[in-house]
């Protein structure tokens, strides 16, 4: 039935499948930034906190019955150390871009994104027809502009903290253009949560923005919290109009919670020890910086691939070698890459083998 498309895909080099990788190989390929997806003294923790309830599954939507003491825990603590009114947890990062996106955007308003957001919020947009402007990556300048071309009277405007393919980070002008339009910003930290800032807070600490009504800070638990689900961080008003709005969240069964707690132990241990981990990802940059002459602000290493067969080749190459990376390749990006995590999990030793085989093969 669809095996011609599935040819083409062979053909082109973007087919895909999923794979259970060797457990001895080297992890440069996950978003775990910090290395807490396989710390079992935390897990432990977690699921004590659950032997303190006669429930520990959510049982239907977050307004049914599904809301739970642990959720209200982690929104309560995220609220705290991030300085926002409200939160709510979600089910997963997709849902969270699906829930701000459909929801927010009326009839009369106007969302400005950056052209190279997640997925999950480029779907949302297919909700939205003409509402929807998109402006160049990463480009205040061209926001501004089109702000000013095609403005309502209430925009929006979609960002990242760091962009998950390129490592970039978002520059400072997005909260000031927010702040002259009195537009609603919406920043997706999923992959700048945990990773930037001096207590790991994210991009809003990084630059050293305090927290405003018209400020949204959605992020995920799977990648530096080393757990599964997502938060949006927000004002009263916006959480309560989600609640009332955002049908991901309306009819979706809440957020596990057993996952919910390992993310909450997480968030507490990450801000407990945050100093240790700043050095050690400051250190990992430096080697970056050291051997293949590349500044990282965050902990993703875009390496530019001439062809997706390429991108496969080396991959290969660097798991003969023991160490596994992401072959990324269209749609995702543009132009294919290896993704590399230079993450706390693995050794500075083991960082310079594979930084020295890459610098050698490629670069």
């Amino acid at each position: 039935m669809y095996e011609h498309e599935l040819l083409a895909l062979k053909k082109a080099g973007r087919f895909r499948e999923r794979h259970l990788f060797e457990r001895s190989l080297i992890d440069l390929a996950s978003n775990d930034y910090l290395g807490l997806a396989n710390k079992r003294k935390q897990l432990k923790k977690a699921l004590s906190i659950l032997d303190s309830y006669d429930i520990f599954a959510p049982k239907a939507s977050m307004l049914v019955n599904g809301y739970h003491e642990v959720h209200q825990a982690f929104e309560t603590l995220l609220c705290g150390i991030n300085g926002f009114e409200a939160g709510i947890t979600v089910g997963s990062g997709f849902l969270a871009n699906l829930s701000l996106i459909e929801s927010l955007v009326r009839k009369q308003d106007r969302l400005f994104m950056d052209e190279e957001y997640h997925a999950s919020g480029m779907i949302a947009t297919g909700l939205l027809g003409d509402r929807v402007i998109f402006f160049k990556h990463n480009d205040a300048a061209d926001l501004k502009e089109k702000i000013a071309q095609y403005g309502k009277k209430r925009n929006i405007i979609a960002i990242e903290g760091i962009y998950s393919m390129s490592g970039e980070v978002c520059h400072q002008e997005f909260f000031d253009i927010a702040d002259d339009y009195e537009a609603l910003l919406i920043v997706d930290e999923a992959h700048s949560s945990g990773v930037l800032g001096e207590n790991l807070l994210g991009v809003f600490e990084h630059y050293g923005i305090d927290i405003k009504p018209h400020y949204i800070k959605m992020g995920t638990l799977g990648k530096a919290y080393g757990s599964y689900g997502a938060y949006i961080l927000a004002s009263r008003e916006i959480v309560s109009f989600l609640e009332n709005r955002a049908k991901p969240i309306i009819y979706s069964t809440a957020p596990s919670v057993i996952d919910t707690a390992l993310a909450l132990v997480n968030v507490q241990h990450i801000q407990n020890n945050a100093q240790k981990y700043r050095h050690r990802i400051d250190k990992r940059q430096k080697v970056v910086k050291e051997i293949l002459d590349m500044e990282l602000q965050g902990l993703i290493l875009p390496i530019p691939m001439p062809s997706n067969q390429e991108a496969l080749r080396m991959q290969k190459q660097l798991m003969e070698q023991g160490f596994l990376v992401g072959a990324i390749r269209q749609p995702t990006v543009k132009h294919p890459i290896l993704r590399v995590i230079p993450r706390i999990g693995v050794s500075i030793k083991d960082l310079k083998r594979v930084l020295k085989f890459i610098n050698a093969k490629t670069l």
